[in-house]
C-alpha cells in the first residue's frame, strides 16, 4: 500500500509498466485518495480565496492541484509531508496531511527524517489550530467575557486536537513498515533456506552418486581378486597339462584334477559373493531416499562381504595352491599371530592372492618369498619374487594382464589407512608390500 521507489527497485517492478506503482489496484487507490483530496481541497479553497482576497475560482484551481499532489505519496512521501504543512496556514488538505504522515512513517525514509518531519507538521497543525479555536472562542464569547481565549483550555484542546490528527496515522504507517520488512525479511530467509535446502539435496545426491560408484568398485576389486588368482592358476596348470600330456600322463591326470578343483573353488567365491551383492547390494537411491539409508547400506554390504572374506589363516593353504602350480613359494611368519579385524585380515589375504596372481602372469618360474610380519599395532606382508628363469616351463601360458592389480591393492591398502610400497629390485625380481594399521 505505501511501496517507494527503493521497494519498487527491489520488487523488481518494469520500467514503464505502472510508473512507480507495483500493482494496479494501487494505482486506483492513490488516484481515488488524490481525487478525494482534491475536492476537499477545492472546497477549502472557497474560504482561502475569500480570506485571501483572491478571486473564487483561483482559490478552487489551487485547491485541485494541491490535492491532487496525494498522487504521489508512493514515490515522494516526503514531499507531500512539506506541500501538507505549507499548506496548512490555510486551513486546507487535512486528508493530505494524515495520509502523508502515514505513507512517510510506512516507507524506508530514514527515521530521522520521519521523526523530524512528523514534528515539523504537528507543529504547523498545532498553531494553526490554537488560532483557529482562539478566533472562534473570542467571536463565540464577544461581550461576555466568560472564557479567555488566550487562556489554557484553548492550549489544552488544541494539543489533544493535533495529536488526534497527527499520532494515529504516525503509529500505524510505524507499524505497517516494521511489519513489512519483517515479511521482507522472512521472504528473504525463506529463499536462501530454499536455496540451501537445494544446494543440501544436489549434495545429497552427488553423495549417494559417489556411494553408488564406490560400492561398485569394490564389487569390481573383489571379482579381480576372486577370478584372476583361480583363473590364472587354472590356466598355468591347464599349460602345464598340455605339455606333459603325451610325456607323464599320470602327472596330466593330477593336473586336470587340480584344474577342476580350482574352477570349483572359483565357483562357490562367486556364489558366495553374488550371494552378499543380492542380499545386502545398495539399491539406486530415488530422490525420496535419505542417504543416510544408503550409506547404511553400503556399510552393511561391506560388513557382510568382510566377514565372509578370507583371513590370514588360510595363506598357507594359498601358497600351496601356487606350489601345486609348480611355483616355489616359501612362506616365513615373524611374530606372534593373532586375530586381526576381518577386514584388516582379508585386505593382507588379497594383496598376497594379487601378488602371487602376478608372479604367474609376469614371472612363471620364479621363486617367491612371502612374509608376513606381526607387530604391536599393525601386520605387514611383502612378496618377493627373483629374476623370471629364461627356461620357465608355464612361460606359454600368455595370461593376460588388465594393469589394475597393483592399483587395486594400493586401493585397498590406502581405504583402511595402511602403506603400499612396490617396485622391481635390485636382482632382476619386483617386490610388493603393505603394512596395514590393526587399529588395536
Amino acid at each position: 500500500m505505501t511501496t517507494t521507489g527503493a521497494d519498487r527497485d527491489a520488487l523488481g517492478v518494469r520500467a514503464g509498466s505502472w510508473w512507480w506503482w507495483g500493482r494496479r489496484r494501487s494505482v486506483v487507490l492513490d488516484a481515488g485518495l488524490a481525487l478525494v483530496s482534491a475536492l476537499e481541497c477545492a472546497v477549502e479553497g472557497v474560504g482561502f480565496a475569500e480570506k485571501a482576497l483572491l478571486p473564487v475560482p483561483v482559490g478552487v484551481l489551487f485547491g485541485l492541484i494541491v490535492g491532487s499532489v496525494l498522487l504521489v505519496r508512493r514515490r515522494w512521501p516526503i514531499g507531500v509531508v512539506l506541500v501538507s504543512m505549507a499548506v496548512a496556514p490555510a486551513e486546507m488538505g487535512f486528508l493530505m496531511g494524515i495520509v502523508g504522515l502515514y505513507t512517510l512513517a510506512a516507507s524506508e525514509v530514514p527515521r530521522r527524517i520521519t521523526a523530524v518531519l512528523a514534528s515539523m507538521s504537528t507543529v504547523a497543525v498545532f498553531v494553526v489550530t490554537v488560532v483557529r479555536m482562539r478566533q472562534d472562542v473570542a467571536q463565540a464569547d464577544a461581550g461576555q467575557q466568560d472564557l479567555d481565549p488566550s487562556g489554557w483550555y484553548v492550549l489544552v484542546v488544541s494539543l489533544f486536537m493535533t495529536l488526534g490528527l497527527n499520532a494515529p496515522p504516525v503509529l500505524f504507517g510505524l507499524y505497517i513498515g516494521a511489519r513489512r520488512r519483517l515479511m521482507e525479511s522472512l521472504r528473504e530467509r525463506a529463499d536462501s533456506l530454499e536455496q540451501e535446502l537445494s544446494l543440501l539435496a544436489d549434495r545429497a545426491e552427488q553423495r549417494a552418486q559417489w556411494a553408488r560408484q564406490e560400492e561398485r568398485t569394490r564389487i569390481a576389486r573383489e571379482m579381480h581378486d576372486v577370478v584372476a588368482h583361480r583363473v590364472s592358476l587354472m590356466v598355468v596348470h591347464a599349460a602345464a597339462l598340455q605339455a606333459v600330456a603325451l610325456k607323464d600322463p599320470q602327472k596330466a591326470v593330477r593336473n586336470a584334477a587340480l584344474v577342476g578343483d580350482m574352477g570349483r573353488q572359483a565357483l562357490t567365491e562367486l556364489r558366495e559373493m553374488l550371494g552378499v551383492l543380492r542380499e545386502e547390494a545398495v539399491p539406486v537411491a530415488p530422490a525420496t531416499v535419505p542417504l543416510a539409508a544408503v550409506g547404511r547400506a553400503a556399510a552393511a554390504a561391506a560388513e557382510a562381504a568382510a566377514d565372509d572374506g578370507p583371513r590370514l589363516d588360510a595363506l598357507e593353504a594359498l601358497c600351496e595352491q601356487s606350489r601345486l602350480a609348480g611355483a616355489v613359494v616359501e612362506l616365513v611368519v615373524l611374530g606372534e599371530a593373532r586375530a586381526y579385524p576381518p577386514e584388516v585380515e582379508r585386505t593382507a589375504y588379497r594383496v598376497v592372492q594379487e601378488a602371487l596372481t602376478n608372479v604367474h602372469k609376469h614371472a612363471a618360474g620364479a621363486e617367491v618369498v612371502v612374509r608376513l610380519a606381526h607387530r604391536e599395532a599393525e601386520v605387514a606382508m611383502q612378496v618377493e619374487n627373483g629374476p623370471c628363469p629364461s627356461d620357465a616351463g608355464g612361460s606359454d601360458a600368455r595370461l593376460p594382464s588388465g594393469g589394475n592389480g597393483l592399483v587395486g591393492m594400493r586401493e585397498r591398502v590406502s581405504r583402511i589407512g595402511g602403506v603400499f610400497v612396490s617396485g622391481a629390485t635390485d636382482a632382476g625380481g619386483f617386490r610388493v608390500s603393505a603394512v596395514l594399521p590393526t587399529g588395536e
